[in-house]
């Protein structure tokens, strides 16, 4: 049992420490993946080193998956819980491609970014769109560049396609004519419409939000007008009952009376009701 407790609060501990080293790394991955694409008349020592930063980078995102995988309490739900990460890890070895070293790294970046406490929805799904409109527009023209029907032959061209191709626009000037520039555009399409409706259903929270606040305030508002408008109607009838006829004659209490003892009686004595004239009427003297 206390191994256990030490293991779970070493993974978190794990998780923090490698959270910015690992997105460095990501960034990292991006540029070594663009140069070859971008300037694919570089020397050949630039091309085998780009490789290489792209192996190592995938490596480092493995190795933090078994790491965490070791110090997981339990390891079957540890893989049950992050079936993509197993999946971005082991893909790239059951066929060695870029592209798929590519997608891997990009679902490892995104788990890891995903889980830092520091980014937002809002960062995280804006930080995804730019991803995936770069990588995209990058992976299709490294495939669509050497197509003998291919039309999509700049780095202009292929950024075209993926924005439109996110948007769901899909205006047609511009297609992957291969079949794995035809899988990315699947993937892009996909990743477009799931953003968007992060997109939108986030949008629609905030005002959700903002609606059930300003309900909120207004309730607020007229509870306190009822509870106003209920003490002044009980303070009106307090009022009226005072002033009402049949309370004139009321007993004055005078200080040192026993209650119904006439005046000089004694201490013990009663005090006696002083007749109070009505409401309008002036008290006259006895001589008058």
């Amino acid at each position: 049992m206390p191994a256990m407790k030490e293991r779970t609060s070493q993974l978190p501990r794990w998780e923090k420490r490698t959270q910015n080293p690992l997105l460095g790394l990501a960034v990292l991955f991006g540029v070594a993946y663009a140069v070859p694409i971008v300037a694919p008349d570089a020397a050949a020592w630039v091309h085998r080193l780009c490789t290489h930063v792209e192996w190592v980078v995938w490596g480092a995102f493995a190795v933090d998956y078994a790491v965490r995988l070791a110090l997981a309490p339990a390891k079957w739900l540890f893989v049950r819980r992050h079936p993509l990460d197993l999946l971005a890890v082991l893909l790239p070895l059951v066929q060695p491609l870029r592209l798929l070293r590519l997608v891997s790294t990009l679902l490892l970046v995104g788990r890891r970014a995903r889980m830092a406490p520091q980014i937002t929805l809002t960062t995280y799904v804006a930080g995804a769109v730019v991803g995936l409109l770069m990588f995209g527009s990058l992976a299709v023209l490294h495939v669509e560049r050497s197509a003998p029907d291919g039309n999509i032959k700049t780095l202009g061209d292929a950024v075209w396609w993926s924005f439109t191709t996110m948007t769901t626009v899909g205006y047609g000037d511009h297609a992957p004519t291969t079949g794995l520039g035809r899988v990315l555009a699947v993937g892009l399409m996909l990743s477009g419409i799931a953003l968007l409706g992060v997109v939108t259903a986030n949008i629609a929270a905030w005002f959700i939000s903002r609606f059930e606040r300003d309900d909120a305030q207004e309730r607020r508002q007229t509870e306190l007008l009822e509870t106003l408008a209920r003490e002044v109607h009980e303070l009106r009838a307090e009022v009226a009952r005072l002033s009402a006829p049949g309370l004139a004659q009321a007993p004055v209490p005078v200080p040192g009376l026993v209650p119904g003892a006439e005046p000089g009686a004694g201490p013990g004595a009663a005090a006696v009701p002083i007749p109070v004239p009505p409401q309008g009427e002036v008290p006259t003297s006895p001589r008058s």
